[in-house]
C-alpha cells in the first residue's frame, strides 16, 4: 500500500470516528471526553488537506501542519514559527481551500520584497484587517494609494528641517526622561524601564507628527493617558484578528473584543480630528503660518494643492499610521537593547566608554541640558558600536516578527515553489535572525561585533536583514528611528547603570503590533554621575 493510500486510509478512518462522537448520545461524549475529540477531529481534518495536496503534482512549499496551529501558539507564536524555520526554509500551513506560505530564505525576501515587488502587495485581507484602526495610511494599502504617500513621505522625511526638528524634540524628551528615572534612582526604587520608554517615545512621536506636547511620561494629562491606553488596546486586538477567523462576526454582532475596538477608536479618532480642526485654525491665523515644522502642519500645507483627495481623513489615516509604526517600534526595540545590555554588562560598559568619547562630555558632574549640547550630529556618528548594538538588537528580537504580502498571480519562488494566486506569503524576521545558515553557528548569541569592520557598521543586505524590510517598501523612517534611539540610549547611560530586578528571569514576549516584553523591564538604575 502506497503512502498517499496509508494516509486517505486513516483520514478516512478518524473522520468517521469523530462524526460518530459527535452524532452519538452524551453517554458516549462522556465516555471518549472532549479532550480526546479535539485531536480527532483536528487530525482527520489535517490528513485529509494533507491527501488531497499530496495528489497534486504541483510543487508547492512543503505543508508543515494546519493554520489553525497558529491560533493554538498565539502567545508564542514567533517561537514557533522559529521552530518550523529550522527545519523548512519555506513551508506551508494549511486549511480547506486556503495556504499561507512561511518563508526564511533570504532570496525568496528578495524576490517579494524587490525582484517582482508588483506581485507581492498587502492585498484586500491586509488592508480589511487593518482598515478600521489605520483607514487608507500607507501601511495598509496598495496601488496609487501608497505610491502617493510614499512619494510624500520620502520628499518629507529627506528634508534637514524635519532632521533638526525632531533631533531637538527627541534630545528634550530624553532630558525629560532621565529627570524621571533620576527621581527613582534617588529612591533606590524599581521602574518599569519599557513603561517609561514607551511613553517618552510616544510624546516625541505625538510632538513630531502633531506639534503637540502629550506629557504622557509626567502622568499630567488623564485624557491622554486615556489616548494612549485605546491606542495600545486597538493595536493589540487589530493583531489577533490575522488568527480569529470569526472576528468578522464578532464585528458585525458588536461583541467581544471588536466592541471593545470599536469604543478605543472612537476615542482616538476624536482626540485626532480634534487636533487637525484645531490646527487648521492655527494655519488660518498670521504668523503661525508657513514655518511650522511637525508633520501634520507640513502636509496640510500640501493639501492646499489637492483638498479632494487630501482630507482630515486622508491626514488622519496618514500621519496615524506614520506615529504608530513609530512610537512602539523604536521604544520597544529599545527595551529589548537594555535587556541585552544588562544581560550583557561588557556591552553596556563599552557603549557608556563610546558615547563619552564620542560626545567629549568627561565632566561627571555634567546636567541633562548641557549633555544635550554635545548631542551633536557630529558625536551620533561616531557612535559606531551602539549603532551595532541596537542592530544586533533588532536582529534578535525585531519590533514585527512577521510580515505578511498577499500573492496578486501564480508565480514560482526562486527556492522552486509554486506560490498561488491570493496566497498570504509571509517572511519571518524574528526566526531568521535565529536561524544558523543564515547567521552562523552563533545565530542565537548577542554579539554587536559582527556587525563591525575595523570599527565601522557594516551593515547585511535588507534581504537577510529585514527589520526594516526592503526594496520599495523599505522604512522610510530607518534613519529617523536609529536617531531616535541613540540618543535615548545615549541619555540613559551616560548618566545610568541599569541592572535587572531578578537577574535570573528571562524575558519572553507578548504579542501586539510590534514585540512587547511581557512582563514589563524592572530594572533598578544607579547614578554614574555626581
Amino acid at each position: 500500500m502506497t503512502m498517499r493510500a496509508v494516509l486517505l486510509s486513516s483520514a478516512v478512518v478518524l473522520l468517521v470516528v469523530s462524526l460518530f462522537i459527535t452524532s452519538s448520545t452524551s453517554f458516549v461524549l462522556a465516555l471518549v471526553g472532549p479532550l480526546t475529540l479535539v485531536p480527532i477531529i483536528f487530525t482527520a481534518l489535517f490528513l485529509l488537506l494533507h491527501v488531497t495536496e499530496l495528489m497534486s503534482k504541483e510543487k508547492r512549499p512543503p505543508i508543515a501542519g494546519l493554520l489553525l496551529l497558529l491560533l493554538l501558539h498565539f502567545n508564542r507564536i514567533y517561537d514557533y514559527q522559529t521552530s518550523l524555520a529550522k527545519k523548512l526554509r519555506t513551508f506551508r500551513l494549511i486549511m480547506p481551500f486556503r495556504s499561507e506560505v512561511f518563508t526564511a530564505d533570504p532570496a525568496n525576501i528578495e524576490y517579494i520584497l524587490k525582484t517582482n515587488f508588483p506581485n507581492y502587495g498587502k492585498g484586500s485581507h491586509n488592508y480589511k484587517v487593518l482598515e478600521d484602526l489605520v483607514g487608507d495610511g500607507i501601511v495598509a494599502v496598495d496601488g496609487e494609494k501608497w505610491r502617493h504617500q510614499r512619494k510624500l513621505a520620502s520628499y518629507e522625511f529627506s528634508t534637514r528641517n524635519l532632521r533638526v526638528y525632531s533631533s531637538a524634540v527627541f534630545r528634550g524628551s530624553a532630558a525629560k526622561l532621565v529627570s524621571q528615572v533620576t527621581i527613582m534612582a534617588a529612591a533606590e526604587q524599581a521602574m518599569d524601564l519599557q513603561d517609561m520608554l514607551m511613553k517618552s517615545t510616544l510624546d516625541s512621536m505625538f510632538k513630531v507628527g502633531f506639534g503637540v506636547e502629550l506629557n504622557t511620561l509626567s502622568g499630567s494629562d488623564v485624557f491622554w493617558n486615556r489616548f494612549t491606553k485605546a491606542l495600545d488596546d486597538a493595536a493589540a486586538i487589530v493583531l489577533r484578528r490575522y488568527v480569529d477567523p470569526l472576528w468578522r462576526v464578532k464585528r458585525f454582532l458588536n461583541i467581544g473584543l471588536e466592541a471593545a475596538l470599536k469604543r478605543n477608536i472612537k476615542i482616538i479618532d476624536d482626540a485626532i480630528f480634534e487636533l487637525i480642526r484645531c490646527k487648521r485654525e492655527q494655519m488660518k491665523s498670521e504668523n503661525l503660518v508657513r514655518e511650522k515644522e511637525d508633520l501634520l502642519s507640513r502636509f496640510m500645507m500640501e493639501s492646499e494643492k489637492d483638498p479632494i483627495n487630501m482630507t482630515d481623513k486622508y491626514l488622519r489615516d496618514f500621519i496615524f499610521s506614520f506615529m504608530l509604526a513609530g512610537k512602539d517600534t523604536s521604544s520597544n526595540t529599545l527595551t529589548w537593547f537594555f535587556y541585552m545590555l544588562c544581560k550583557h554588562p561588557l556591552v553596556q560598559d563599552k557603549v557608556v566608554n563610546e558615547v563619552i568619547e564620542a560626545t567629549q562630555a568627561k565632566d561627571k558632574y555634567i546636567c541633562p541640558d548641557e549633555f544635550s549640547s554635545l548631542m551633536t550630529e557630529g558625536a551620533l556618528e561616531k557612535m559606531q558600536f551602539l549603532h551595532a548594538a541596537i542592530t544586533e538588537t533588532l536582529r534578535l528580537y525585531p519590533a514585527v516578527g512577521s510580515d505578511s504580502k498577499m500573492t496578486v498571480e501564480d508565480d514560482i519562488l526562486p527556492d522552486g515553489y509554486l506560490v498561488k494566486k491570493g496566497d498570504p506569503v509571509s517572511y519571518m524576521p524574528y526566526a531568521m535572525g535565529r536561524m544558523t545558515y543564515i547567521w552562523g553557528e552563533d545565530a542565537e548569541e548577542y554579539r554587536p561585533e559582527r556587525w563591525l569592520e575595523n570599527g565601522i557598521f557594516r551593515p547585511e543586505s535588507p534581504f537577510k536583514f529585514t527589520a526594516f524590510q526592503g526594496g520599495p517598501r523599505i522604512c522610510i523612517g530607518k534613519e529617523f528611528a536609529y536617531r531616535q534611539m541613540k540618543i535615548l540610549a545615549a541619555f540613559l547611560l551616560y548618566f545610568f547603570q541599569f541592572r535587572l530586578v531578578d537577574e535570573t528571569k528571562e524575558a519572553t514576549y507578548k504579542i501586539a503590533f510590534s514585540l512587547h516584553l511581557a512582563e514589563g523591564l524592572k530594572v533598578y538604575a544607579l547614578p554614574r554621575a555626581g
